[in-house]
C-alpha cells in the first residue's frame, strides 16, 4: 500500500471563500485553523483559479462571527468578489510554524499506515474530521475505520519518519 506524503513545498488547503461580503470588494471565507485569524497571518495566499494555484494578497481582513472578511488586492466590488467564491485558499507548508513535539498538522497525519497496538493494519488516514469534542481520524482499508484522535488513550505514538501511527482500537468496530 503506497503512503502519499506532503513535502515541505505542498500547498495546503487552509480555507475557502464563500460568498461575497458587501458591496466594496470583499468576501466571506470559512478557515480550517485551528484559530480563524490564524490564517490572516500567512502571506500571501494562493487561489484556486481556472484549475491553477494562483497568488492573491491580502489588503485587509478581520474576524467575522466565525470565520473571516478579507478584502483581496484588485478586488473592487461584489461582482469581482462574487468571481471567487466557492474557491480554495491554499498556503506552502513551509510558510506554517513547525509545531511542538507532539503536535501535528492534520495534512502531516493524511497518508500514514495504521495499525492497531496488535500489529493489525487498520489502513491509512484518509482525512480526519473536526467534531467538537475530539478530532476523529477517518481510515480507509478493507473498510472504513472512525477513530478518536486521543492522545494516549486510543493514539499510541505517531512516527511521521515511518509513516505509521498505533492505535488501541478494536478492529473489528
Amino acid at each position: 500500500m503506497a503512503v502519499e506524503r506532503h513535502s515541505q513545498d505542498a500547498l495546503l488547503v487552509m480555507g475557502r471563500i464563500l460568498a461575497p461580503y458587501g458591496v466594496k470588494g470583499w468576501v466571506r471565507v470559512v478557515t480550517f485553523t485551528e484559530t480563524p485569524e490564524n490564517l490572516l497571518a500567512y502571506s500571501p495566499w494562493y487561489l484556486m483559479l481556472n484549475g491553477h494555484w494562483q497568488e492573491a494578497e491580502v489588503q485587509d481582513g478581520k474576524l467575522h462571527g466565525k470565520g473571516l472578511v478579507v478584502r483581496l488586492a484588485g478586488c473592487e466590488d461584489r461582482d469581482a468578489a462574487a468571481g471567487f467564491s466557492g474557491k480554495d485558499i491554499g498556503v506552502y507548508r513551509s510558510q506554517l510554524p513547525t509545531p511542538q513535539a507532539d503536535e501535528y498538522y492534520w495534512s502531516d497525519l493524511v497518508g500514514l499506515q495504521v495499525y492497531t497496538t496488535q500489529d493489525i493494519l487498520l489502513g491509512v488516514v484518509d482525512h480526519l474530521i473536526e467534531t467538537g469534542a475530539n478530532d476523529v481520524l477517518v481510515i480507509r482499508g478493507e473498510r472504513e475505520h472512525l477513530v478518536p484522535f486521543v492522545r494516549e488513550q486510543v493514539v499510541k505514538s505517531v512516527d511521521l519518519e515511518a509513516g505509521v501511527m498505533r492505535v488501541d482500537w478494536d478492529p473489528d468496530f
